[in-house]
């Protein structure tokens, strides 16, 4: 029985009673209703101030249900960020999004052919480098719009400032001197139902083109410069420049690209570094695959070898990266590219400060996912690859062998937990800088620790 309909029947009853006790005593009868109506009154203000008080309670408990209700989704959004996939970025509110991480790289070698006085004398030496980086990414779903922000700390300049070589063994490696910088930050837009994207800001040209599935990521993936990116594609460093993206097709994703070529921000309308790429997303079979073709230009100053008073000369060629899944655990790739053979940048030299132009490289190689043997988060992944100096450039150092310089990298990444992974990493280098380095053309065995933090 509900309090109104209880409160009405002990109405009733009193008035009941209070009747027949009125009879009973040979009250007046209007005097008993007078009586009776004065306590029907007290009674109802009685019953409304208990309605009040109970829709009071009502309200309050409805605002704390309300609070309730939000702390469970905080907590669903706290625990959905724990079992997060590792590196993931946190979503911290509606669109918002903070990522973080570190990578710690410790690598010998038993042959340093360039040391700070000069001597290229064998001898070993270990190094050790660490990046960290925190992003911050910002989505506004409601103009299809997003912005995104890159900030690095690193030091340690790794074992490549004692190594003469075409291509680098610690693409992560930065200055030996501690930094914190802006490696990217820029704003993309979404347009004609997100088939075509425009990007502009500081950008990383690498993000764009030229990309792998197995084979991008120095953080997680192949140390070597030469399976991070072609080394014979002149790409600037993270600089100014707008990007386009098209999608005709769910297959195909047209790309173009216009950078400030010398990464300085000064008169960037006159050195541009021109970039488009045609990507082919396949899947056969049920397995995913990408199939990348580029064509470069970068007008910056460029020097012909065989006629030095043409010092403003371009640069250009051509590559291909192509990806494939061939079951569910292994990943093929390969990578080859080519440039104009008869000019070198000034600005691009090796340890000692000689400079030197690359006409061709190719590598290929293979990531298998640790499943098969009870490991289904670890990694094993092994390259080859080579990198060809220009015919050019021989001509002009008369006396250099100006052989093929050749890499091998193979690493083995350990799932610690979905924070922390292990990779060591092995390389070698066989004719290093062409065997052009006087009194050391030995091979390199380079082997190396990777530690990587996902926050």
């Amino acid at each position: 029985m509900s309090l109104k309909l209880f409160s009405r029947f002990l109405i009733l009853a009193v008035m009941l009673g209070f009747v027949s006790t009125s009879y009973a005593g040979g009250d007046d009868v209007e005097a008993m209703l007078q009586k009776l109506q004065s306590r029907v009154d007290v009674l109802e203000k009685k019953i409304n101030a208990q309605d009040t008080h109970i829709k009071s309670q009502e309200s309050v408990i409805g605002a704390q249900q309300e609070k309730i209700s939000e702390y469970e989704s905080k907590l669903s959004q706290f625990e959905e960020n724990l079992h997060r996939v590792p590196g993931a970025p946190i979503q911290l509110m509606e669109g918002l999004e903070l990522g973080a991480g570190g990578t710690f790289i410790v690598q010998g070698a038993n042959n340093i052919n360039y040391d700070e006085d000069g001597r290229t004398e064998k001898k070993s030496r270990t190094d050790g480098s660490y990046s960290a980086d925190v992003t911050l990414g910002k989505e506004f779903k409601e103009i299809g719009g997003r912005a995104f922000l890159h900030l690095e700390a690193g030091q340690g300049a790794g074992l490549d400032d004692n190594l003469t070589l075409y291509s680098g063994v610690n693409r992560d490696a930065g200055d030996s001197e501690a930094k914190v910088e802006v490696t990217e930050f820029w704003y993309e837009q979404g347009l004609f139902k997100d088939r075509v994207a425009l990007t502009f800001g500081k950008l990383d040209p690498t993000a764009y083109f030229d990309q792998s599935e197995v084979a991008n990521d120095e953080t997680t993936q192949f140390l070597g410069s030469i399976f991070r990116n072609s080394p014979v594609l002149e790409f600037p460093d993270n600089t100014a420049g707008i990007r386009f993206a098209y999608i005709p097709l769910e297959w195909l994703e047209l790309g173009y690209g216009v950078f400030d070529a010398n990464s300085d921000w000064e008169k960037i309308g006159d050195n541009l570094f021109n970039v488009g790429q045609a990507h082919f997303k396949t899947n056969f079979f049920g397995l995913p695959g990408n199939y990348r073709f580029y064509g470069w230009n970068n007008n910056a100053n460029h020097t012909k070898w065989l006629d030095s008073e043409k010092a403003k000369e371009a640069a250009y060629g051509f590559g291909l990266s192509f990806d494939q899944k061939i079951n569910d655990i292994v990943t093929l790739f390969t990578r080859y590219g080519w440039q104009n053979p008869e000019v070198f940048n000034p600005e691009l030299t090796v340890a000692d400060g000689s400079n030197y132009s690359l006409e061709q490289s190719w590598s290929a190689g293979f990531q298998v996912e640790g499943k098969p043997w009870g490991r289904e988060n670890d990694v094993f992944a092994f390259a080859v690859g080579q990198v060809f100096p220009s015919d050019d450039y021989k001509k002009a150092n008369e006396g250099y062998l100006a052989k093929a310089e050749g890499h091998l990298e193979a690493y083995y990444k350990i799932h610690v937990n979905d924070h922390l992974s292990v990779s060591p990493d092995f390389q070698y280098i066989w004719n290093p800088f062409g065997k052009d380095v006087s009194g050391n053309a030995g091979g390199i065995f380079v082997g190396g620790l990777r530690a990587q933090v996902d926050f």
